[in-house]
């Protein structure tokens, strides 16, 4: 579930902190039929979400910045973030979903993360 990059025998400071605080989230985030998780992946580039069942572990609705709609837009990555939020508050909504469990995958809610949250609350979907 974790990215693990070893240096030596000891796992890089980054990495080991990003997983402590993964682990510290999904413990008490749980996404059900009636409120889904909503995660959110973000790589030096792309950013993408999904908004996943995870009783039945079935992913609803997922939305990338690698899309064409998105990937052709202009704009800096936060602006693709709010992009990618929005289009997957409109595909959840479709598919019956209006409230989700937030799920930041242990990064910071600042940036990207926070402007796709945003947007996606924007757009109706609540959280």
């Amino acid at each position: 579930m974790a990215i693990t990059l070893r240096i030596g025998k000891k796992l890089a400071d980054r990495t080991h902190a990003k997983t402590r605080r993964q682990n510290r989230l999904r413990k008490s985030i749980k996404g059900t039929p009636e409120r889904p998780r909503l995660v959110v992946t973000r790589s030096s580039r792309h950013i993408s979400a999904q908004v996943i069942d995870d009783t039945r572990g079935l992913t609803l609705v997922s939305a990338s910045s690698m899309e064409a709609a998105v990937r052709g837009a202009s704009g800096d990555k936060s602006a693709k973030a709010k992009q990618v939020g929005k289009l997957l508050a409109d595909r959840a909504k479709a598919a019956g979903v209006e409230v989700v469990v937030f799920d930041r995958a242990g990064n910071k809610y600042h940036g990207r993360i926070a402007a796709l949250a945003d947007s996606a609350r924007e757009a109706g979907l609540g959280f």
